[in-house]
């Protein structure tokens, strides 16, 4: 028998409610195949554009690439970083009524079947599902793989669970649940900031393997700083800590 999230329906037997959220700086060149893929597959179809790109102050035209090929577009008028954009963008999906997003990047690495993936996952509507890559064998560079081990080391150990991948963007946020969390993180601390406290308040969650692609080294197209992004990570996971209530989750 299929799952119930699989035939679009929640537990309640109303349609699960997904929206696609990618947060885009600068991804002219991809964003637009990215987002031609998403609205292909993507089972939630809302008049108001259920595939939603946060342009975060792009300096060519990711906008104008993104709303051409079908994607709801919001723009920063300057550049706020990651963090900011996917707090944009799950507030947008909120107020759309969708339950859940799943957040794809913008460079191509994330395989629209891979998201769709996310979105079909029969868990409970409020569990923070998170994507687990195989850095070796999908050809991550060793600096990443590297900046990543630091990440997950820190992120596990704080956190009181292991975790696999806490650097992939491809994941299901739950709603209104990821906002009310309260991560400030405006960069990609935001992400590892989401599961330490999403950890701390005892919400589900649930890692999920998934496939990506990163292209010849020559051809990569990346904003994060291996050394630089790490560094900044720790840094806010230790500031969260002094914050985020520890509390049996309900």
């Amino acid at each position: 028998m299929a799952s119930a999230a699989l035939n679009g329906e929640n537990g309640a037997g109303a349609p699960l409610r997904v929206a696609a959220v990618v947060p885009a700086f600068d991804a002219e060149k991809t964003v637009g195949s990215v987002v031609e893929e998403l609205v292909r597959v993507w089972p939630w179809k809302h008049p108001g554009g259920s595939v939603i790109v946060v342009d975060d102050g792009s300096s060519d035209g990711t906008s104008r690439a993104a709303s051409r090929a079908g994607a709801h577009v919001i723009r920063h008028e300057t550049n706020r970083g990651k963090g900011a954009a996917l707090r944009t963008g799950l507030s947008h999906a909120l107020s759309l009524g969708a339950r859940a997003a799943v957040t794809v990047d913008a460079d191509g690495q994330h395989y629209p079947d891979e998201a769709l993936k996310l979105a079909n996952d029969s868990s409970a509507p409020d569990t923070l599902i998170l994507g687990v890559r195989d850095l070796s064998r999908d050809g991550a560079p060793k600096k990443n793989r590297f900046s990543n081990g630091v990440s997950n080391f820190f992120l596990s150990y704080f956190a009181g669970r292991p975790l696999a991948d806490t650097q992939c963007g491809l994941r299901r946020y739950p709603l209104p649940l990821a906002l009310e969390l309260g991560a400030v993180d405006d960069g990609y601390a935001f992400e590892a900031e989401c599961v330490l406290r999403a950890a701390k308040a005892g919400v589900a969650i649930r890692e999920v393997p998934v496939r990506v692609f990163y292209p010849p080294e020559a051809l990569r197209v990346t904003h994060f700083d291996s050394v630089r992004d790490p560094a900044r990570i720790v840094f806010r996971v230790l500031s969260t800590l002094a914050t985020a209530r520890t509390e049996p989750r309900r």
